[in-house]
């Protein structure tokens, strides 16, 4: 299971989102957190390419992404940004 840690731009993203979005949204947060090492393997979760990060995004929703990044040395999933399909690749 992977600690997860929301940067002060995702909390603001996620503030963004009305009371039942967010709702799901904390509970896919959840469910990453406790079953990535499943979900790595499915087309949920997609290492991204073209940055010298290891950044990652995960479909949390049809039209809603979350782009984080893992800290091996303490399992910590970072969660970067979150927000719509159509602004969050910005």
């Amino acid at each position: 299971m992977y600690h997860l840690k929301l940067t002060d731009e995702a909390i603001e993203n996620l503030q963004r989102f009305n009371r039942a979005e967010q709702e799901i949204i904390a509970k896919k947060l959840r469910y990453l957190s406790e079953n990535f090492d499943l979900l790595a393997d499915n087309k949920k979760v997609t290492q991204l390419k073209g940055t010298s990060y290891r950044h990652y995004r995960y479909v949390i929703a049809r039209k809603i992404r979350a782009i984080f990044e893992i800290e091996e040395g303490e399992l910590i999933l970072l969660m970067l940004k979150i927000g719509r399909r159509k602004d969050i690749y910005k």
